[in-house]
């Protein structure tokens, strides 16, 4: 081990000994440009704690932050909050090199971790309720999972009133600053929508639990420490942290639409342009995104915040644009809830893209309101009318949603 790093003390008794990655730019399908982190943290105590690993290629660095404290074979126990490599995958190693007492995790933990890698010793389960004394401190488990894997769990240290969260609450971004409040807020709110859009919508329910379940477990969270991004540190911040998440997870639509689509010959770009302008003549805001200078991810973000969207394709080789049906399958893997919407699509000869594009709307429980766009080769400018009527249509039905779930 050559690296030369120190680790960040962030409480009396506790110290950020994590890594930062600042060159990942893929994370399963998710952009991110602004690389990411995976931290780490160590408790010292009677028994000395580390609260989850790292991905294993970052191993050496974790643990030359943990030796600029304290020698790695002091460590007593490890939780692993987390199963998913890029928390574990340093596991195998660091029982290797520090040979603790003890692993906790929770029992789905167990079966992934031992599924996944070559742990080297048995690990000890724990559940919601249970409690670790490990000196001045006490380890408090909280079980959530598919938050967002089955074996997901968060950990309270009592007397410092720190909530590891592992992966809720988190966001990608890489930095030279470990805490939320050290950053510009329109960052921290774009890349934590992106995270809550790409990798927890889909379990909106579950965060929504999580929400409703904490205060009635009397826990003072003075911080608050994913496994990825900055720690918040500030009750300002955790208290807006918490509420932005409530009104993610609850879905409810907002007053802003998204058209997606990919073009051949300009002819859908043309439909698309129209539809906009028919959604931003009542007053309602909308985005176009052409998939050919887009990544799903972005969408993904775009997707949560609008309460409605349209999505349109040329025809190609009887099927809908490829970017298309990989946004579209990505998105409905995603289950944004609360939807209204239409397709539309230019075509020269079969014309099955908006066919296809109204099962993706159906499969993602999309209340369409009509059967799609469907113009041959270029579009007239009577059938650009239609489009831009439908867009006024699509803004004028999200209004008329969204005030009566206000009533």
């Amino acid at each position: 081990m050559q690296e030369y790093l120190k680790a960040l003390k962030i409480s009396e008794n506790v110290y950020w000994v994590g890594v930062i990655d600042w060159n990942i730019r893929n994370f399963h399908g998710y952009s991110t440009e602004r690389g990411t982190t995976y931290n780490a943290f160590l408790v010292i105590d009677e028994k000395i704690t580390l609260i989850d690993t790292v991905k294993e290629p970052f191993y050496d660095q974790m643990m030359a932050r943990i030796s600029s404290i304290i020698d790695p074979s002091k460590i007593d126990y490890i939780v692993s909050n987390h199963a998913e490599m890029d928390h574990s995958g340093a596991l195998p190693l660091a029982v290797r090199d520090i040979k603790p007492e003890k692993i906790f995790s929770s029992q789905m933990g167990q079966k992934n971790l031992n599924a996944q890698l070559d742990i080297g010793m048995e690990i000890t389960v724990v559940k919601t309720g249970d409690n670790v004394s490990i000196g001045k401190n006490e380890l408090h488990f909280i079980q959530t999972p598919m938050l967002h894997w089955p074996d997901s769990m968060v950990t309270y240290l009592k007397n410092e009133k720190i909530l590891f969260s592992q992966d809720a609450f988190g966001m990608h971004l890489a930095g030279g600053k470990l805490f939320y409040d050290e950053y510009d807020t329109w960052l921290l709110d774009w890349e934590h929508e992106k995270y809550f859009a790409n990798i927890l919508m889909t379990y909106s329910g579950k965060i929504l639990q999580l929400l409703q379940e904490l205060p009635e477990m009397n826990l003072d969270i003075a911080m608050i420490c994913p496994d990825h991004g900055p720690l918040i540190r500030h009750q300002d911040d955790i208290s807006r942290v918490l509420k932005l998440h409530e009104k993610w997870s609850s879905q409810r639509p907002e007053k802003r639409v998204s058209v997606i689509y990919d073009t051949m010959w300009e002819a859908t770009s043309r439909m698309a342009a129209s539809i906009a302008d028919g959604v931003r003549s009542v007053g309602v805001d909308v985005e176009e995104i052409c998939m050919t200078s887009s990544d799903r991810s972005h969408v993904a973000t775009m997707i949560s915040r609008s309460g409605a969207i349209a999505v349109g394709s040329s025809t190609l080789n009887n099927n809908l644009m490829p970017s298309m049906a990989d946004v579209l399958t990505y998105l409905r893997g995603l289950k944004p809830l609360n939807k209204i919407g239409f397709s539309f699509g230019s075509f020269g000869w079969s014309g099955e893209a908006v066919k296809q594009l109204n099962d993706y709307l159906t499969e993602m429980n999309v209340e369409m309101i009509n059967q799609g766009l469907r113009f041959k080769y270029s579009p007239t400018v009577e059938e650009l009318k239609q489009c831009f009527d439908a867009g006024v249509e699509l803004a004028q039905k999200l209004i008329d949603k969204i005030e009566k779930q206000e009533k």
